[in-house]
């Protein structure tokens, strides 16, 4: 199928050829008959893009105080290669559109194959034939309202959300600055509310037009005419409400506000335009300044937007799937008109020339919107979603590894998010005797995107055709953890090698699973990503150290930070705790360093807190303290380690330096000098992809795997007991 992508680091825009999207559970695949250009949001994104790397910086200082950040936390090479890769990465357009709904997900039944439904959303009604949507994310098109109307239904949700915020009553007389697409809808919902409008707009032909859709008066921002109509309708006292949907650097709209508002008046923030408040003049008027967000309450809540749980009506009236069902409604009843503000309609085969002609001002334009073809078989959907049909595999026999043929190890990779593309894809693409074969992902961008930064032959959203090839020798696992254990076990089952980033499992239960896989199928060939017992420096100090003649003690304090608010981490009930998601990490490189599995785990927490003490204790009485705390500085390093034995200890602080203290004399390992951070990703992959090439042992004992997995779900059962858990053994 096609979708319009950019790319923000060189500013192509381009109509790309990229997989079907797979139609998940809780949500329903939907083929594009109309999207709307949004011209203010949209084009502003393009033209980002187009700037130079200083001048993207300066309009984004948000996200250069996140890159200092990760330098601070992973340093330069890697934050220089995780944004990098954002960078130089597709990215997709558009947000509001309305099409035929194709195939149906698990847990649906509010509509049907064939149904016409309105669907918003940045990552769920892109510029693409088909999209899967989920289910607060759409509502069924109201007989009679024509699908290239629907398709204004999330800008109409801005636009309604902006006039709820702004409380308006009857009667009431408002100021609309900017009478582009948002505020000519503003301006109509306002006038079906008994408000009446004044609309400020330097161009004559969109004040013209919001005139003829209900506004009483209209003019240019520096015209007198404004001033003496807010004057007449308001006896001199100004307006009730000022409505910012404006752009650009200019301070005026704010400034302009305040002089027209009435005291005690309203002032509500829908555009991105500049707030530099004029003090006094707020401050006299004791403006309620106000900032409408998006399409209503749910916005950038994945609960609502992804797990589709609804909030209780009696508690949020108007949630961002009500709002797009209600302005859908206006349109069926006429109260609003879209048709008037339909500029262009292009063919989606002409999107990339569309956009050239908005951005360079040859189309001047307040709605575009792009139409699509009818279906073809050549893009039809697939008939199953690939995550619901286990397929049917040869299932080898015995524990042997079967002969490969010669030529490179052809490798598949299941999810290509921001892990996958900065810590293993850049080490494994131009490595001799690899081949990257197939790339999956769920959604189709994310798998073109991969595909062509790092060379994969195909891209698709289809699992069970890259486990049921028999060329794919090994199938990396990179997606969220709730995934992992059921990919695992469906690849040990297909006769694959599995690369499976952390955790294997999140529960005991999905830990069984994949291990009577490997006694179903013969097959042990696992690998999770430990990658930190691979990392250079630290094995080199493992190796300075030495034998140990008695038991050790360790420590290890892991300042994990607090993460941002919306991370897919958080969501506990799907995602597990944060803890049993990355705490393999510490448990496994602890084990590693005292050569042996843990035997007892005891944990606690503070009250109220997300900080962890866990202690474990292993076979010759050797203990290893993880202190995970999610509390500390984000200025000091992420991970240090002691470990303490035999009048020796090996420090390591952060990956960059480590040394050995003898009881002598302090021996760095290398030089004193910090060394770039190396976690041993690239090592960790090298092992395993000889230990494919070869036939040779896995790089980790598979005992050695579950019993890390065993003792790091364990921690959840000790904080839950407040006393120590034995382990009697990872099976």
């Amino acid at each position: 199928m096609k979708q319009v992508v950019q790319n923000y680091k060189s500013g192509e825009l381009a109509l790309l050829d990229v997989p079907v999207p797979g139609c998940k559970p809780g949500g329903v695949l939907v083929r594009s008959a109309f999207s709307l250009i949004s011209t203010g949001t949209e084009l502003m994104k393009v033209s980002e893009a187009g700037m130079s790397m200083l001048g993207k910086a300066r309009s984004r200082p948000d996200q250069v105080a996140k890159v200092v950040q990760s330098v601070a936390t992973n340093g330069v090479p890697a934050t220089y290669r995780k944004v990098m890769g954002k960078l130089d990465s597709y990215t997709p357009l558009g947000y509001s559109l309305c099409g035929v709904v194709e195939q149906v997900g698990a847990g649906i039944d509010d509509v049907k194959v064939g149904d016409l439904v309105a669907c918003a959303g940045n990552e769920h009604a892109l510029h693409a034939e088909l999209n899967w949507v989920p289910k607060n994310l759409y509502v069924p098109v109201p007989d009679g309202v024509a699908a290239r109307h629907a398709a204004f239904g999330t800008v109409g949700s801005i636009a309604l959300q902006g006039v709820r915020q702004g409380e308006s009553r009857l009667g009431e007389v408002a100021l609309v600055i900017g009478l582009g697409l948002i505020g000519q809808l503003v301006t109509q919902l306002l006038n079906a509310s008994g408000v009446r409008v004044v609309g400020v707009d330097p161009d004559p032909a969109r004040c013209e037009l919001a005139e003829r859709l209900g506004a009483a008066a209209c003019g240019d921002p520096g015209s007198a005419s404004v001033e003496s109509a807010v004057a007449e309708l308001t006896g001199g006292m100004g307006v009730d409400q000022v409505y910012l949907a404006a752009g650009g650097s200019s301070n005026q709209p704010v400034e302009l506000a305040a002089r027209l508002c009435r005291d005690r008046g309203r002032v509500i923030d829908i555009g991105k335009c500049r707030l530099d408040l004029p003090w006094n003049a707020y401050y006299e008027k004791e403006l309620d300044v106000r900032f409408s967000r998006s399409y209503g309450p749910g916005r950038y809540d994945p609960e609502y937007e992804l797990q589709g749980r609804d909030y209780p009506i009696g508690y949020v009236r108007w949630t961002e799937r009500r709002n797009l069902a209600c302005f859908l409604d206006l349109i069926a009843r006429g109260s609003v008109d879209v048709e008037p503000l339909v500029s262009h309609v292009a063919g989606f085969e002409d999107a990339v020339e569309t956009y050239r002609r908005l951005e360079e001002g040859e189309l001047k334009a307040v709605a575009v919107l792009f139409r699509y073809a009818p279906a073809s078989d050549d893009d039809a959907p697939p008939a199953e979603a690939p995550q619901v049909t286990v397929p049917e595999v040869p299932r080898p026999s015995g524990r042997t590894v079967p002969a490969r043929r010669s030529g490179p190890v052809r490798l598949a990779f299941v999810g290509a998010g921001n892990y996958a593309s900065s810590m293993l894809l850049p080490h494994l693409t131009g490595r001799d005797g690899v081949e990257l074969s197939t790339v999956v992902t769920t959604t189709a961008l994310s798998a073109a995107n991969a595909q062509r930064k790092f060379g994969f032959g195909k891209a698709t959203t289809d699992l069970d055709a890259v486990l049921g090839d028999p060329a794919v020798e090994a199938v990396f696992v990179v997606t969220r953890h709730s995934s992992h254990a059921e990919l695992t076990r469906r690849a040990l089952l297909a006769g694959k090698a599995v690369f499976v980033e952390k955790p294997l499992a999140l529960t005991e239960e999905e830990l069984a699973s994949v291990l009577a896989a490997v006694e179903e199928s013969g097959n042990d060939r696992i690998q999770v990503g430990f990658n930190r017992r691979f990392a250079p420096l630290l094995r080199e100090a493992k190796e300075r150290f030495g034998a140990r003649g008695g038991p050790a003690s360790l420590r290890y304090l892991v300042n994990a930070g607090r993460l941002e608010h919306g991370s897919w981490y958080l969501r506990q009930d799907t995602e597990g705790s944060r803890f049993a998601g990355e705490g393999g990490h510490f448990v496994d490189t602890a084990s590693w360093l005292l050569d042996a599995d843990p035997v007892s785990v005891y944990a606690a927490a503070p009250a109220g807190g997300e900080d962890l003490q866990i202690v474990l204790g292993y076979p010759d009485g050797s203990t290893a303290t993880i202190s995970y705390v999610t509390s500390g500085p984000a200025s000091f390093p992420k991970e240090t380690l002691d470990l303490i034995a035999d009048n020796k200890v090996l420090r390591l602080d952060d990956f960059v330096r480590a040394a050995v203290h003898d009881g002598r004399r302090r021996q760095w390992v290398g030089s004193r000098l910090p060394k770039a951070r190396d976690k041993g990703q690239n090592a960790e992959l090298a092992a395993f992809v000889k230990a494919v090439r070869t036939g040779g042992p896995m790089p980790v004992p598979l005992e050695s795997l579950a019993a890390t997995t065993t003792a790091t779900l364990a921690v959840r059962t000790a904080l839950a007991s407040g006393v120590p858990v034995t382990l009697t053994g990872a099976r």
